[in-house]
């Protein structure tokens, strides 16, 4: 009898690399380096070990010096990686050279972020998005997926004699987004048309940073079952729900989340599943209030929404959520140092300039259910006053909210 031995897949192992210049310090480098693993294992890699060069700007041929790239060398062959991962992109001409000292198969951000969108897209829509880009990210580094770049073909069913492997690729690969392109021009054309459709209800976005919970959210509030993961990019797709609170019914969007150095070709192929945000009557921002850095997510999540024109002119809350995963450590009474992040209490916290948002402020835990009455409760005030410039001759829909006891919102 025959014995079958099961071996378990082993995982990838990864080193990173990120570099410190003037414009990116080394709290900053470390921040993006967390962001990078968490990323990495998303795609299911193991980050092993980090490697960082206080360089004041990338290497044009390595982009980090030679003695870096040898010291990353000797780690790779020593510890059995199977790939290095960049923190910034890399131009062709680098990765070239990398892979010719290294050895191993060579990534970027963008590269990564690529990966996990092609392993997380769901529907037709996201899927061509992808590969849209992709294509657009391959089509400047064909130089490097060839060895035979030198061969000629010619003959018989070929564009004319000499072309090259590489010309063939190209031409292949430029088909092949203008065939992208018309089907998300024919998807778009049709949500469009779903849009249409809903009519004149008021449309309510969910937008934030990755992994900030607004799917979980979405779930709390709709009693729905998008799906949720502790993982960047868990969703990509798009997902419309509708919602009543009380009598008062609108659509909740939740949207793909925003990253730091979000690559240009994703950006540009997804514009079209940003087309909810941009037609949203009111952007509800949700923010983790337990990342050290949130402040600088933020910053980002407003600078791609501007990016997409989808920020300007549109009511907009700011809801700090993951209350429940936020802590802090009290200062001694003779710690005579600045008072830090990590130092301040919620209660503190609260008091800061985002006092100065008043009601468009709140603070949630979308895990345990803490304030999200009180977000319903100002959810409902702000659509109910678009839907009255909307429709001025409803209002008698509208009962005193105040007065509704919790089981009736």
């Amino acid at each position: 009898m025959k014995e079958f031995i099961i071996t378990e897949t082993k995982t990838e192992r990864a080193v990173l690399i990120g570099i410190v210049t003037p414009e990116q310090n080394e709290v900053a480098i470390n921040e993006y380096l967390d962001e990078l693993a968490f990323l990495s294992e998303t795609a299911g890699v193991e980050p092993l070990k980090r490697f960082t060069q206080k360089i004041d700007q990338p290497n044009s041929v390595t982009f980090v010096g030679k003695g870096k790239l040898s010291e990353i060398a000797q780690y790779v062959e020593e510890n059995e990686i199977g790939v290095a991962i960049f923190d910034d992109e890399l131009s062709p001409k680098q990765i070239r050279n990398i892979e010719q000292v290294l050895k191993i198969k060579i990534l970027d951000r963008t590269g990564l972020i690529l990966d996990i969108f092609a392993r997380r897209a769901q529907t037709a829509h996201a899927k061509t998005q992808v590969e849209l880009a992709q294509y657009r990210y391959m089509l400047p580094r064909l130089t490097r997926l060839w060895t035979h770049l030198e061969r000629q073909r010619g003959g018989v069913g070929m564009r004319g004699p000499g072309e090259t492997q590489l010309e063939t690729d190209r031409r292949i690969i430029l088909d092949k987004i203008s065939l992208l392109k018309q089907q998300l021009k024919a998807i778009d054309k049709q949500k469009s048309v779903q849009r249409k459709n809903r009519g004149k209800m008021v449309r309510v976005a969910l937008v934030g940073y990755t992994n900030v919970g607004k799917s979980t959210l979405m779930n709390l509030l709709v009693k729905s079952e998008v799906f949720a993961e502790n993982k960047l990019f868990a969703t990509l797709d798009t997902t419309v729900r509708k919602m009543v609170i009380h009598n008062l019914p609108f659509l909740l969007t939740d949207t793909v989340g925003f990253i730091r150095k979000l690559p240009t070709e994703l950006i540009e192929s997804f514009k079209s599943t940003l087309d909810e945000v941009r037609e949203a009557d009111l952007l509800v921002h949700v923010v983790d209030v337990s990342h050290p850095n949130f402040e600088e997510q933020i910053t980002v999540v407003e600078n791609t929404l501007r990016e997409i024109t989808a920020g300007e002119e549109k009511p907009y809350l700011l809801v700090f959520n993951k209350l429940d995963a936020f802590s802090w450590v009290p200062k001694e009474d003779d710690d005579l140092s600045p008072v830090k992040r990590e130092n301040i209490t919620p209660e503190e916290l609260k008091k800061t300039w985002m006092a100065k948002l008043g009601p468009d402020c709140l603070f949630i835990s979308a895990k345990n259910g803490t304030g999200v009455e009180e977000l319903k409760r100002i959810l409902y005030e702000r659509v109910k006053e678009i839907h009255v410039q909307r429709y001025p001759y409803n209002d008698f829909l509208f009962q005193d909210y105040d007065n509704l006891s919790e089981s009736e919102i």
